[in-house]
């Protein structure tokens, strides 16, 4: 095994390097901005209808905001749906 000695300058300097790695690590890990789906990208993204997505407002089984006629849904909460609706494949003998 070799060893690398380093002056006292050269540890400063490869710390402080280190701590700016850090922080920018830390700035893409920090909790994401939520994401926000427009109905329209909604319907796209279950492949579901207009009707079913209004179904499914209309029963709680999806979190929505609306601005005027414009329905938004947070990503999250639709992971969160498909999620819970979750059914383990069976095992097979």
């Amino acid at each position: 095994m070799e060893a690398i000695i380093f002056t006292k300058d050269q540890f400063t300097e490869l710390m402080a390097r280190l701590d700016t790695i850090q922080k920018q690590i830390n700035a893409k890990v920090d909790p994401k901005k939520e994401t926000f789906l427009d109905n329209q990208e909604f319907l796209l993204h279950l492949k579901i209808s207009k009707r079913t997505a209004q179904s499914w407002r209309d029963e709680g089984k999806i979190s929505f905001s609306q601005v005027g006629n414009k329905i938004y849904y947070k990503l999250s909460d639709v992971e969160k749906l498909m999620q819970e609706n979750y059914n383990k494949a069976f095992k097979s003998r």
